[in-house]
């Protein structure tokens, strides 16, 4: 692990204007709430050694010209433990973003709550908890940055309960502290890259690159809809207007806690790729499954490398899992954010399922539109991924897609096979290209059924009218251009 940084060098590496907010913070009784003998002291020997006054600074700066509310903690002071006067600043700092429509970076280093402070400090996290859901309810990204370490309530909250989880490489990263856990836990399990592999983290991104990095996560989730024309205008760092349901949109409008009506987030929806490759149409169900399975024909990165000018990846789905079979992430085309969440042609696992819930959730919630890739031969069907609740993760995608507010775009760029296939796929939306099918079962698995013989499977593959045109002319699917194919 490399040099730990304190609370304003981390935030010297990532940004430029820091600025801190102003604090309206308690008067501390002697030696704390819980009159712990020695406990003033102590905070005064961490800050002489620190220079801090508390165990987090909170202000405003531009990362990358995007203006945002950073939480930097100061592993230092106390072991950047959360405390009665953390929670007073965390709190304004939330706020503040609030009021001046920004982003939240937490810097996290913490060892978690403070025990001089005992569960006065514990019930720190609740109030974190609940200015980070004002905070998402508001419509405001939170991207965390985990230094090293970041462990319990800190994690719990700030780190976890964030959009996009960044990690410092070998960053020590879990619930549990280094002087809590089994004698026998192995070391490695409470690591970024433990947690990355888990699911539980996007990525490790070296200390050089994580003003980049983050610059370019803060655009897109926090800028979406910015155009060149504003930025030379002055505006680039302006957070983006609530955006309002088109005229006659039957789109709910929520209430905050306060019961102050704001607007549903809207978009217009992704523009549809132009189908790679070849244009000519099958002229068989069979060739069409052929195509669609064929080596040769362009893939979902082909697709996502050719629509955006560049992209960044969310990755896992928070509860253990991941599937490289799902390419998950935000990116940018002529100026705007798009979300997308892509099969690569394998079967789909449940941690895609949920990856992809995660991902239209986010997007749905900051009022970006969705473009979803459809290539599998379906949900995976193996014991382990019943296990990991393929039922429930498939069904919580079709709902979050029937319930999406923004727009969902899809593309059937391969196999479309079967309700793992249907579940990405947007009601009224869906496009195809010639290389792809669509079927409520795979030919070969409808003529086991029927009890056909394997010379019977092409037929069986017409019966099923799952070609492109078909599809078109049965109004599963659309051209581009509203013309049938």
């Amino acid at each position: 692990m490399a040099e730990r940084l304190s609370a304003r060098q981390v935030v010297a590496l990532v940004a430029d204007d820091f600025s801190e907010i102003r604090y309206s913070e308690r008067q501390s009784k002697p030696d704390g709430p819980l009159a712990w003998q020695g406990y003033d002291a102590s905070r005064a020997r961490a800050a002489e050694r620190t220079g801090e006054q508390e165990s987090v600074i909170c202000g405003t700066a531009r990362v990358e010209g995007t203006r945002a509310v950073l939480i930097a903690f100061e592993f230092g002071f106390l072991g950047g433990s959360l405390g009665e006067r953390t929670g007073d600043r965390l709190e304004a700092a939330y706020t503040y973003a609030r009021e001046h429509r920004l982003p939240v970076v937490p810097l996290v280093a913490t060892g978690g709550s403070r025990m001089q402070e005992g569960m006065l400090a514990l019930t720190q996290l609740q109030r974190v908890a609940c200015q980070s859901a004002l905070t998402r309810e508001a419509g405001l990204p939170q991207i965390a940055v985990l230094r090293d370490p970041t462990t319990g309530g800190g994690w719990a909250t700030l780190g976890a309960g964030a959009d996009v989880i960044l990690a410092l490489p070998g960053a020590q990263v879990g619930f549990a502290g280094s002087r809590v856990r089994p004698p026998d836990a192995d070391p490695s399990a409470y690591t970024a890259e433990a947690q990355v592999a888990a699911g539980a983290v996007d990525a490790v991104v070296r200390p050089e690159e994580l003003r980049r990095t983050l610059g370019m996560w803060l655009r897109l989730l926090a800028r979406p809809s910015d155009s060149a024309e504003a930025a030379d205008a002055g505006t680039a760092d302006a957070a983006p207007a609530p955006r309002h349901p088109a005229p006659g949109s039957t789109h709910s409008t929520p209430t905050d806690p306060t019961g102050a009506a704001h607007p549903t987030p809207h978009a217009e929806p992704a523009p549809v790729p132009a189908p790679l490759g070849t244009t000519d149409l099958p002229a068989t169900g069979w060739d069409a499954v052929r195509r669609a399975r064929s080596v040769e024909r362009p893939r979902a990165a082909d697709y996502l490398d050719g629509y955006f000018t560049h992209r960044a990846a969310i990755s896992g789905d928070r509860c253990g899992g991941t599937d490289p079979g799902m390419l998950c992430g935000f990116g940018e085309r002529g100026g705007r954010t798009i979300a997308y969440a892509a099969q690569t042609g394998t079967a789909t696992r449940p941690a895609g399922y949920r990856t992809a819930t995660r991902l239209i959730r986010l997007a749905d919630r900051l009022g970006i539109p969705v473009l979803t890739l459809v290539d599998t031969p379906g949900a995976a069907n193996d014991a382990e991924a019943e296990r990991q609740g393929a039922g429930a993760a498939i069904a919580d995608l079709f709902t979050t897609v029937a319930s999406a507010r923004t727009p969902i775009t899809t593309l059937l760029v391969g196999e479309g096979g079967s309700g793992g296939a249907l579940a990405l796929a947007a009601p009224g939306a869906t496009y195809a290209t010639p290389d792809s099918y669509f079927s409520v079962i795979a030919p070969e698995l409808a003529a086991a059924i029927l009890k056909r013989p394997r010379e019977e499977v092409e037929a069986t593959a017409d019966q099923l009218r799952l070609r492109p045109q078909d599809l078109a002319e049965l109004g599963v699917i659309a051209h581009p251009e509203g013309r049938t194919l």
